[in-house]
């Protein structure tokens, strides 16, 4: 008695190719994710969903997740269908087990979504945010740069754009979307810079009008973040080292902001702590995403008034969301819905 839980992986195709330096993501072009469905048997009727995106590079897979899902179930046992409630079952997933952040996520979210529903408002009341976002940028992956620039020209509706780099074609392609692209350009190296590279790259971002530098480093390599933000009149962002609340004090004095993702960290009430806890410590704020649906990108949206900046265009790359409900407004900004819970659905159901 009390949560049940049903789990599935769905592989959905990328609107266009999608590479980073670090991983196959998919070969680049599909995106594998976890989509759950969370139910109480003391609401029958009343189901919660919720997301978690496996990423081998934090040691997830799905096959990861099925496993660590009845552990977690176990330490939640059945909580207090309220926001004190929530709040204990994400401490008692975090001491059941560490990491496992993408299946911790799903949970999360399905239990914010639940209990929201059970309350009948939207999850940003139950969590009593604001509604007013920053708008999101859009991400481009690796690829010839005058196959980026025209991806850039496509989406230079949006009032930022995150290029992907972490090969020998960075300056040439930063150049190319420049030449197409007036705003502002975010770059993200996800661990693909040595020093060299980012001494020699350094001077011609800023005189690119580049507005920061993401993960240019190996996920533990302070010295050489620390080493960089010294020299760097933009800021550093750490993504691969930032990835659960305990990060952020080795981050001190190293970097100038941190990207939190809900699947780094296990879900909406973990990402609402790291971005909280980051601002007091004198962080700037990211908060990012992964190819997700729907689903992860709402929930991720729930925090996003946390953040300076805010890179939630997950769902955006997909070819084919399967989940609808949520609208991007014509500033680029994510709406949040005033229907019970997410306020999101699967299509045709």
């Amino acid at each position: 008695m009390g949560l049940s839980l049903r789990h599935e992986v769905l592989s959905l195709a990328l609107r266009d190719p999608f590479r980073i330096a670090r991983s196959d993501h998919g070969g680049g072009v599909r995106s594998t994710t976890v989509v759950v469905e969370l139910g109480d048997d003391r609401f029958p009727g009343l189901v919660g969903i919720g997301e978690g995106y496996p990423d081998r590079f934090y040691g997830e897979t799905p096959e990861t997740m099925a496993v660590v899902f009845p552990l977690l179930l176990a330490a939640i046992g059945t909580p207090e269908p309220t926001v004190a409630g929530v709040i204990r079952a994400d401490h008692a997933m975090e001491r059941a087990i560490r990491g496992h952040g993408a299946a911790k996520c799903a949970i999360d979210i399905a239990l914010h979504d639940l209990v929201a529903r059970i309350q009948d408002v939207p999850v940003h009341v139950l969590r009593a945010l604001s509604t007013e976002l920053p708008p999101t940028d859009f991400t481009i992956g690796i690829d010839a740069p005058a196959i980026v620039a025209e991806r850039a020209s496509r989406a230079s509706d949006f009032p930022a754009l995150k290029i992907k780099c972490g090969g020998p074609a960075d300056l040439e392609t930063l150049r190319a979307v420049r030449a197409v692209f007036r705003g502002p350009i975010r770059v993200d190296a996800n661990t693909g810079w040595s020093r060299g590279d980012a001494e020699a790259l350094l001077p011609e971002l800023v005189e690119l009008g580049v507005e920061l530098i993401e993960q240019p480093f190996p996920a533990r390599a302070y010295r050489d973040l620390a080493w960089l933000q010294e020299r760097s009149p933009l800021p550093i962002v750490a993504d691969e080292s930032c990835v659960l609340p305990e990060d952020l004090e080795a981050l001190r004095d190293v970097v100038a902001g941190i990207n939190v993702k809900l699947a780094k960290c296990g879900g909406i009430g973990p990402a609402y702590r790291m971005l909280v806890e980051g601002r007091a410590l004198g962080f700037r704020t990211f908060l990012g995403c992964m190819e997700e649906t729907s689903v992860g990108i709402a929930a991720s949206a729930v925090v996003a008034s946390l953040a300076d900046w805010v890179d939630l265009d997950g769902s955006l790359l997909l070819a084919d969301d399967p989940f609808m409900g949520l609208e991007l407004g014509p500033d680029k900004r994510w709406i949040l819905s005033d229907r019970p819970g997410l306020g999101v659905a699967r299509r045709g159901v």
